[in-house]
Parts: C-alpha cells; sequence; structure tokens
C-alpha cells in the first residue's frame, strides 16, 4: 500500500474487537478482585502541578491558563499518597499515564497503570496479593507455572556471578563496556555504579527472568530505593520489588517511605542528577511532602503495568496489538 492509502487507512483501531473484548473483561476482573478485598476505587488529576524527579522517568510537561506550566501525571502515586495521608484506608485506580522518551515493543508513551495501596502490608504480603491478581488476569497463560522470589542480590549472583552490594566499578565495566556503555562525563562513583547496576539488570538479568514462573526480585541496592523504606534488618537494601513474566517487568512495588525529611532528600539527589545530564529539573512536590508531614500511614503500593499483562495474556509481541491507538495512530 503507498503512503498516501497507509494514511488514509490510520484511523482505524490496531486493536481487533476480540482484543478490545479481552481487555474490557481483564479491566473487570481487576475492579471485581479489589471490591471483594473492600479496596476502594479512586480517580486523581492526570494533569498536576510537579514533574516527577526520577532521573529514568520524563513527565510531559504541558501550559494551561495563559501559559501556566503543568504535567501529565507519570504514576497517580503522589496524589493517592496524598489520599492515604487523608485517611482514605486502602485505595486502587486504574488509569492512563504518560512518560516522554518510551517507544519500544514494551512501551507506548500513553499507558495503563493498575496502581494500589494497602495499609499494614509487608512487601511480602503485597508480593503474594501482586501473584493473586496476576494470576486471575492471564488465566491459561499463567497455567502451573511456580512463583519465584529472588533477591536482587541472588539475581545478580545467579546470572552474572557477581555481588551488586559489594562490587566495585572495575568489576562491573568489562560487562557494560560490552553492552556499549560510556559515560557522557564525569560521574561521582556511587551514580555511576547504579548507571552500571541498572544497565545490567536491565540487558543481561532482566530478559531471563520469569521463564517458566512469575519472578519477584526483590531487596534492590539502597541507592536504588526511590520511594521505597529501607529494610531495618539490612539498610543496604530497599524493600521493593519488581516482578516479570517471560522476561517482562510487570510490578514494581514498595513498603512505602513515609519520611517527608528524608523523601525531601531524595528528590534533592535526583534533581542534583537530573541536572549533571541537563535534563529538566522540576520543582519537588511540595504537596506529597507535606501530606507525608500530616502523617502516611504504615502501607505498601505497586504499580501494574496493565497493557504488558494483556499482551502476556494474550501471546502479543507488540504492544500495540493491544491497544486500540497507540501514540502514534492517536
Amino acid at each position: 500500500m503507498s503512503d498516501a492509502g497507509e494514511r488514509h487507512e490510520d484511523w482505524r483501531p490496531v486493536a481487533s474487537r476480540a482484543v478490545l473484548e479481552r481487555r474490557a473483561a481483564m479491566l473487570a476482573r481487576v475492579r471485581a478482585f479489589f471490591a471483594a478485598r473492600g479496596v476502594l476505587e479512586v480517580e486523581t488529576p492526570l494533569i498536576v502541578n510537579a514533574g516527577v524527579t526520577d532521573v529514568h522517568v520524563h513527565a510531559a510537561r504541558i501550559e494551561l491558563d495563559g501559559g501556566r506550566a503543568y504535567f501529565l501525571h507519570t504514576s497517580p502515586e503522589y496524589a493517592m499518597k496524598r489520599l492515604l495521608a487523608a485517611g482514605s484506608g486502602d485505595i486502587f485506580q486504574v488509569c492512563h499515564v504518560v512518560r516522554g522518551f518510551e517507544r519500544s515493543r514494551l512501551h507506548n508513551p500513553e499507558f495503563t497503570l493498575v496502581e494500589w495501596y494497602r495499609l499494614g502490608f509487608s512487601l511480602e504480603r503485597l508480593m503474594t496479593e501482586v501473584e493473586a491478581l496476576v494470576r486471575e488476569l492471564l488465566g491459561p497463560a499463567a497455567g502451573k507455572r511456580p512463583t519465584e522470589r529472588v533477591t536482587y542480590r541472588e539475581a545478580f549472583l545467579r546470572e552474572l556471578a557477581l555481588d551488586p552490594l559489594a562490587a566495585q566499578l572495575e568489576e562491573l565495566e568489562p560487562r557494560t563496556r560490552t553492552l556499549g556503555y560510556r559515560p557522557d562525563a564525569p560521574i561521582e562513583r556511587s551514580a555511576e555504579r547504579d548507571l552500571q547496576l541498572e544497565l545490567l539488570m536491565g540487558a543481561l538479568i532482566g530478559p531471563k527472568l520469569g521463564r517458566g514462573s512469575l519472578t519477584f526480585v526483590h531487596r534492590y541496592p539502597a541507592s536504588q530505593a526511590a520511594l521505597a523504606r529501607l529494610d531495618p534488618a539490612d539498610p543496604r537494601v530497599a524493600l521493593r520489588f519488581e516482578l516479570y513474566s517471560q522476561g517482562v517487568e510487570l510490578a514494581n512495588g514498595f513498603e512505602e517511605l513515609a519520611s517527608a525529611c528524608e523523601q525531601r532528600a531524595r528528590f534533592e539527589r535526583d534533581r542534583t542528577e537530573r541536572r549533571r545530564r541537563g535534563l529538566a529539573v522540576p520543582d519537588p512536590d511540595e504537596r506529597l511532602l507535606a501530606a507525608l508531614e500530616a502523617g502516611l500511614p504504615d502501607c505498601a503500593g505497586v504499580a501494574l503495568g496493565f497493557d504488558r499483562l494483556v499482551m502476556l495474556a494474550l501471546g502479543a509481541r507488540h504492544i500495540d496489538e493491544v491497544l486500540a491507538f497507540p501514540t502514534p495512530r492517536a
């Protein structure tokens, strides 16, 4: 078909009616799952006042009200924590989020997250609930595959014979050099260690995880805690997990950090690193920090990539196959 013909046809959805029906059925099961557990469904704004400081996540900036800057949220996390601090109790949300510089077989800039928070849950208890929901949604695609729980350290030792908590840069560099890693500017050693560990996880370890199982990787290095608490039994690691199936990352969960002071310090470290990399440097979300100061209840939360889960349930190879209108066709 000619380019003109392709343009003429690009009004059509990519996903078939059968795929859209499967998505709708899976969304209904998500809501039934949480309703049965007494978890309240909430909605928070897509348009927010503060961007995200995480160096790996990029918020889309928009202008409204005569040029005032806002952002499209990359996660409902900050707003949901404000609800938790205000006494909402257990909550979940199904929403679209938007992240810049994300387009690949597994990435569309606009995608659907299922995010929820459970009061009083430990990391282990939350992993158990995530597994229950994922098995419910995957159905036959989950089969009788076992569940595997390994620490981040165990995953590195098993796949690369490296201890990520002890390895020095000199041990990491031969591995990352083969992946094309070259620092773009002088960088503080601890930050460079994290960059190299993240590259090794993303390129060499992650794709091997969840082959024949549902694999939870937990207790990431403290330097990769994001918004997670550190493990009081081992402050070298954070109470954070990710779930993998068929080499695809599906979920990222934490025992949530409740300290406003520590969260502000982490925001500032992120902002320093973003400045070093020449990235936009958004202001910290002061409303989130105020909510933490008011008191976040003891809780654990997780974000689950719904589109990727639909891909696995249907055996799709590309995320576009499970979306009505991927961003290039939006």
